[in-house]
């Protein structure tokens, strides 16, 4: 079984902004498993698998574990969002049930051809299912967001936590969305709450903009770190055009900052500040995934159109520290003070 490489890892980025390149580039990181089928996955491992080992590094693989909880009204969601639907010739329809991203079967092709590493994201697997990756030769992670969530995924007998501090962009990983942490918690803290709390190696996530950043977490005592928001903007991301606007735009999202919310997912996740989240973030329910097929047509259509106001635009508070240009030269700007 494989350690954890460090001092700075690349994200799981599921929808397309992580890359097999953009791993290879950092030296390695985590390939997002979410949304993509099994025969997907297991063609991204493989080239993940290739690039990385090209360039002498590290991988794992992010399940987005089946959500629990309620689900609210998709039926009236559905009706407040059909002027923005209508906007692009499109009608909103209510997904027909649950979904659970293919769970079972992504659990099968990673025992079958075991990877270095697997984090869980959204829920903590049985600890069966931790043991059978183990021994499979698979170091496990877990995605936590606050000490009791840390004890719990231990008590699964997780190898290692990768701790999110709220500042991160895209999905947090809460186990409880309807209450996600929110607050000013700087991850140094959050590190150390959890490293006092759990006897296990920890990787920092959430809000790591520079290599002061990186340095106070592993200060904090983590093993490693992990950033996503500051490559969004790199050569080998495979961001958006709409979303690197976004990112790269000197008005408008500067002076809003960035926002938490569940209207484009139906699971808190962290965005820049659009009309489309000013508009429907106090009446979007809960239900992830449910929310997100939902919204799905809209924000491919926006996307395709350029239409920033209407896609999401994930982002963690320390985007404005985010570059251009190779994803070795950021890596190593994080780096430099180590």
């Amino acid at each position: 079984m494989t350690s954890i490489p460090g001092p700075v890892l690349a994200a799981p980025m599921a929808g397309g902004a992580g890359t097999p390149a953009l791993l290879a580039a950092c030296g390695g990181g985590f390939l997002a498993a979410g949304y993509l089928t099994p025969a997907a996955l297991a063609s991204r491992i493989a080239s993940v698998r290739a690039a990385v080992r090209a360039g002498g590094g590290w991988f794992g693989v992010n399940l987005f574990a089946p959500p629990e909880g309620p689900v609210g009204d998709l039926a009236a969601y559905a009706d407040e969002l059909a002027p923005e639907f209508a906007v692009y010739d499109l009608a909103p329809a209510v997904p027909a049930g649950a979904d659970d991203d293919h769970w079972a079967e992504k659990l099968d092709l990673l025992l079958t051809d075991p990877v270095p590493a697997v984090s869980f994201t959204f829920g903590i697997p049985s600890p069966s299912t931790v043991a059978a990756l183990r021994r499979a030769g698979t170091l496990v992670l877990q995605t936590v967001t606050t000490p009791p969530e840390a004890a719990a995924a231990a008590a699964a007998g997780v190898d290692a936590l990768v701790v999110q501090a709220p500042a991160a962009g895209g999905h947090s990983a809460t186990l409880s969305p309807s209450a996600p942490p929110t607050g000013p918690v700087p991850l140094p803290d959050l590190v150390a709450a959890v490293r006092a709390a759990v006897p296990l190696p920890v990787v920092a996530a959430g809000g790591i903009a520079t290599s002061a950043d990186v340095a106070a977490a592993l200060h904090a005592g983590a093993t490693a770190t992990m950033v996503g928001t500051a490559l969004l903007r790199t050569d080998e991301a495979g961001t958006s055009a709409p979303h690197r606007a976004a990112l790269e735009s000197a008005s408008g999202w500067p002076a809003h900052g960035t926002v938490v919310t569940r209207a484009f997912t139906g699971r808190p996740a962290r965005a820049l500040r659009n009309g489309f989240i000013d508009r429907h973030d106090a009446t979007a329910p809960l239900g992830y995934p449910q929310v997100h097929h939902l919204t799905a047509p809209l924000r491919r259509a926006a996307a395709a159109a350029g239409d920033t106001d209407r896609v999401h635009l994930w982002a963690g508070t320390g985007h404005r520290q985010a570059a251009t240009g190779p994803a070795a030269a950021v890596i190593a700007t994080l780096t430099a003070s180590l």
